[in-house]
């Protein structure tokens, strides 16, 4: 399996939804992590693997950290963080 993984910058695509897009029940399929690989790494082996299905499940009171289902866990990411997990297009 070939994985898309940004080696230089954080700057997601402008035309691409993001994980952070996103509302409360929301699902998307996990496209690419837009993200340096060490941290693209990280989150791969929390589940976050290209075509895995994450759901949006609940946020923090003031919205940041939100949490994620995925692969039968729930992970709570930075909107940041998040903003870097791109889904495929509908």
């Amino acid at each position: 399996m070939q994985l898309s993984v940004n080696r230089t910058s954080g700057h997601r695509r402008s035309a691409a939804a993001a994980l952070s897009d996103l509302r409360k029940g929301e699902a998307g399929i996990l496209e690419h992590i837009d993200l340096p690989e060490p941290e693209a790494r990280r989150l791969m082996e929390l589940g976050f693997l290209p075509g895995s299905m994450v759901v949006a499940a609940r946020s923090a009171p003031g919205g940041d950290p939100r949490v994620f289902r995925v692969d039968g866990a729930e992970v709570a990411l930075r909107r940041e963080t998040a903003a870097c997990l791109i889904l495929k297009p509908k």
